[in-house]
C-alpha cells in the first residue's frame, strides 16, 4: 500500500504532462490553422483575371499626367535594349525568305502547342528599335519645349498640348518597354526576336515630328522612318499588314501615308467624309481607335458625388465654335442655343486658365455638349466623360474607341445633327430625360472613366489595356493576308505549278516580295 501512492503520483503528473503537451500542440494546430485561414482569405492575383493585379509600388498611384510621366521616363526611367534585340542585324542583311521560313515554322509550333492559338494571350510584340532621332530625340524636343507657350498652330490651339491629346504613341510604347516586373497588363508581352511575334510596333513619333519640325525637315524625317520601316524583313514579308503604326493626329504623317496603308493604323477616328484620310487608306478591319488623352482632371468617384448637388447647368459647351469640315455644325449649335436658360455656350480659351475654366463648367453641369470638330471626333467627348458630365454627342460620322466592347449608350446620349439644330428641339429633349436615367448614367460615368485614362504605369481595363484586346480579334485575318502574301509569284502566276505532295507552290522565278492585294 506504501508503494501505491507513488506509483499513484507519478500516473498523476504523467496525466498533466500529457495534458500539457496535448494543449500546446491544440495551439500550436489552432494557430497554423487562423494562419492558413488569414493567407488563403486575402485575394490573390489569377493570370486569367487582368483586374486582379495591383499596383506593385501602392504607395505611388499611376501617373496620368503626359509632362509628369514624360519627365520621369527621359530623366530617370530611359530603358536601354537588350543585347540580344536583333532588328539592326537583321535589318538590311537578312533574307525575307528565310525569315518567313522561320517565322512560319514557329506559328506551326503553336498551333499544336495551344489549342486556342491564335486567339491566345498575351500577344507577342517585337518593338523596333529605331534610331533615336525617331524617338527619344522628338521627345526631348517635346519636353524642352513645353513651356513656349507662344507655339500656336493657325487656328490658334497650342501645339504642345495637342500633342499631349494625341500621345497615344508615347504611353503604348512606355508601356511596351517598361521592365517586366513593373508592368501591370498580362494580355501583352513584348518579345526580342522578330520570328516570335504576332504584331510589330513601330515607336515614331509622327505627332510630335510634324508639330515642333520645320516643314521640310519633318517631311524628310517622314521620308526617312519609312526607308527604315520598309527596309525591315518583317515588313517585308507581310507588307506591314502586321505593323502598328500610330497616326493618332489627322495630320501626322500625311506625306507618306499611301506607302503604309497596309498597316494597323491608330487613329482618333475613320472621318468617312474623305477630308483627311483618303479612299482606301483607313477602315475598321484592320485599324483601331484610340480615344483622345483628356486634357482636364479625373473627377473620381469622391469627386463625383461631392459635385452632384453643384450640377446646375443643364448643357455645357466651351470650345472653338467655328470649326472646319464637319464641325460646321459647332456655330449652328451656337445660334440655337446661346442665351438658352441653364446652358452655358462659350468660345474657349488656350493655357492653365483655358483649362480650369473648362473642368469648372463640366464639373456643375448635367450634360456636356460634344460636336463634331474637324473631323468627326473630339477631345471634348473625353473631357466630359472624364468630368462626371454626360456626353450629348452630336456626330453623325463618329466611330468611337473600344465599341466593339464598351456600350456607350450606357454614359452618352446620342443625337443625329438634323435634329439638334431644330428650333428648341435638343433643349426640350433633354429636359424629358428622368432623374432616374440621369443618375444611372453618372455612376455608370464613374466606372467607364478608367478606360479613357492613359496612365503609368499601365492600368488593367485601361485603354492601353483594351487597346490589346481589341487588337487579338484582327490577329487572323492578318495571319491571313500576311502567309497569302507569300504565295504570289512576280510578274506572273501563269507559270506556278502546284507540288500536290508538299503542298507548296513552285515558280521558275524567285518567291516576291510584293503581295497579293486582298
Amino acid at each position: 500500500m506504501m508503494r501505491a501512492k507513488p506509483l499513484q503520483l507519478q500516473s498523476s503528473s504523467s496525466t498533466r504532462s500529457k495534458s500539457q503537451l496535448l494543449l500546446l500542440l491544440l495551439s500550436f494546430l489552432s494557430l497554423l490553422a487562423l494562419s492558413f485561414l488569414f493567407f488563403s482569405s486575402s485575394p490573390s492575383p489569377s493570370p486569367s483575371d487582368p483586374t486582379a493585379y495591383t499596383h506593385p509600388h501602392p504607395r505611388f498611384p499611376p501617373q496620368t499626367s503626359f509632362v509628369a510621366s514624360l519627365e520621369n521616363f527621359l530623366t530617370h526611367r530611359a530603358p536601354t535594349y537588350p543585347t540580344s534585340d536583333d532588328t539592326v542585324r537583321s535589318s538590311l542583311q537578312d533574307d525575307v525568305t528565310s525569315f518567313d521560313d522561320r517565322k512560319f515554322a514557329k506559328e506551326m509550333e503553336w498551333m499544336h502547342r495551344d489549342p486556342y492559338y491564335p486567339l491566345n494571350f498575351p500577344i507577342r510584340v517585337y518593338v523596333y528599335q529605331m534610331p533615336k532621332k525617331f524617338t527619344f530625340d522628338l521627345l526631348w524636343l517635346f519636353r524642352d519645349t513645353y513651356r513656349e507657350t507662344s507655339n500656336l498652330t493657325s487656328n490658334g490651339s497650342p501645339v504642345h498640348r495637342l500633342i499631349e491629346q494625341h500621345s497615344i504613341d508615347y504611353w503604348l510604347w512606355a508601356d511596351l518597354i517598361a521592365p517586366e516586373s513593373e508592368r501591370l497588363l498580362k494580355n501583352v508581352v513584348r518579345v526580342y526576336r522578330q520570328e516570335e511575334a504576332d504584331l510589330f510596333y513601330v515607336p515614331f513619333f509622327t505627332t510630335i515630328s510634324f508639330f515642333l519640325l520645320e516643314k521640310q525637315q519633318c517631311k524628310a524625317l517622314y521620308r526617312e522612318a519609312l526607308k527604315w520601316v520598309t527596309d525591315q524583313p518583317a515588313w517585308k514579308r507581310s507588307e506591314g499588314r502586321d505593323h502598328i503604326f500610330p497616326i493618332h493626329h489627322p495630320w501626322s504623317f500625311k506625306s507618306v501615308r499611301r506607302y503604309v496603308k497596309n498597316a494597323i493604323w491608330l487613329l482618333p477616328d475613320m472621318d468617312s467624309t474623305g477630308n483627311w484620310y483618303k479612299p482606301g487608306q483607313v477602315s475598321l478591319e484592320k485599324d483601331l481607335i484610340l480615344p483622345y488623352v483628356p486634357n482636364v482632371d479625373l473627377c473620381d468617384a469622391k469627386c463625383a458625388s461631392e459635385s452632384e448637388s453643384k450640377r446646375t447647368t443643364l448643357l455645357f459647351f466651351r470650345g472653338r465654335l467655328k470649326r472646319n469640315a464637319g464641325g460646321k455644325i459647332r456655330s449652328k449649335l451656337a445660334a440655337e442655343l446661346t442665351g438658352a436658360k441653364d446652358v452655358v455656350i462659350e468660345e474657349g480659351t488656350a493655357g492653365e486658365q483655358g483649362k480650369a475654366a473648362a473642368q469648372k463648367g463640366m464639373r456643375t453641369s448635367i450634360f456636356c455638349l460634344s460636336p463634331a470638330g474637324d473631323t468627326p471626333s473630339s477631345a471634348r467627348l473625353f473631357d466630359a466623360v472624364v468630368s462626371g458630365c454626360i456626353p450629348v454627342i452630336i456626330s453623325d460620322e463618329l466611330e468611337l474607341p473600344f465599341e466593339g466592347i464598351l456600350d456607350y449608350r450606357k454614359i452618352a446620349i446620342f443625337v443625329s445633327s438634323i435634329d439638334a439644330v431644330q428650333p428648341g428641339w435638343l433643349l426640350r429633349y433633354l429636359k424629358g430625360i428622368s432623374s432616374t436615367q440621369i443618375r444611372e448614367m453618372r455612376r455608370n460615368l464613374v466606372e467607364f472613366s478608367r478606360h479613357f485614362v492613359y496612365s503609368s504605369p499601365a492600368q488593367p481595363l485601361g485603354p492601353e489595356d483594351l487597346v490589346w484586346r481589341m487588337m487579338s480579334g484582327k490577329l487572323v485575318n492578318i495571319k491571313l493576308h500576311t502567309r497569302r502574301s507569300q504565295r504570289v509569284v512576280k510578274e506572273s502566276r501563269s507559270v506556278c505549278t502546284c507540288d500536290c505532295r508538299r503542298g507548296n507552290i513552285t515558280t521558275s522565278n524567285t518567291l516576291s516580295h510584293q503581295s497579293l492585294r486582298v
